[in-house]
């Protein structure tokens, strides 16, 4: 059974950090790219990172870009995501995915809280 568990969320204030973690069991981890997407009430989920296994070539959203910065552990089958300059607009839910880079398969995270507020 394939699990994502998030951790890291919370609550802080404009100009702050964060660093979420994602633990994933059940798949051969170096066989799936590993992103982040984030859901804030009222919207659609967007993109807003993903890290590649060997080159570790890493895409960001515009709106992230410069202020988070998402890696890989493919020892421990962990992927993170720091978040730096934290605005109020980062303020939403953010999930781990999991997608399997031979066939279409992917798999979602429970879902980690960030709120952004003075």
């Amino acid at each position: 059974q394939v699990q994502l568990v998030e951790s890291g969320g919370g609550v802080v204030q404009p100009g702050g950090s964060l660093r979420l973690s994602c633990v994933a069991s059940g798949l051969t981890f170096s066989n799936y790219y590993m992103r982040w997407y984030r859901q804030a009430p009222g919207k659609e989920r967007e993109f807003v990172a993903r890290v590649i296994i060997g080159d570790g070539t890493t895409n960001y959203a515009d709106s992230v870009k410069g202020r988070f910065t998402i890696s890989r552990d493919n020892a421990k089958n962990t992927v993170s995501l720091q978040m730096n300059s934290l605005k109020p607009e980062d303020t939403a839910v953010y999930y781990c995915n999991a997608q399997d880079m031979y066939v279409r398969r992917a798999y979602w995270g429970q879902g980690t809280q960030v709120t952004v507020s003075s």
